[in-house]
């Protein structure tokens, strides 16, 4: 699970890193939110990376134990 945390986590970083050349086109439309939504999607990816991590770790100890 945690390559899915992680390709999300890229996606928006990438998407926010794409963005960054177009924040005066972004001020001007009014869409500069954009780049905080791409932060935070990076940001709240954080946790649930945290929560994948935990579950492979939950998910090789019972593995290991059958």
């Amino acid at each position: 699970m945690v390559p899915f945390a992680l390709g999300g986590m890229a996606l928006w970083a990438v998407a926010g890193l794409a963005l960054l050349p177009f924040r005066d086109w972004l001020a001007a439309t009014g869409r500069t939110n954009w780049l905080g939504i791409c932060l935070a999607g990076f940001l709240l990816g954080l946790p649930g990376l945290a929560v994948m991590l935990r579950h492979d770790a939950n998910r090789r100890r019972r593995r290991a134990g059958h």
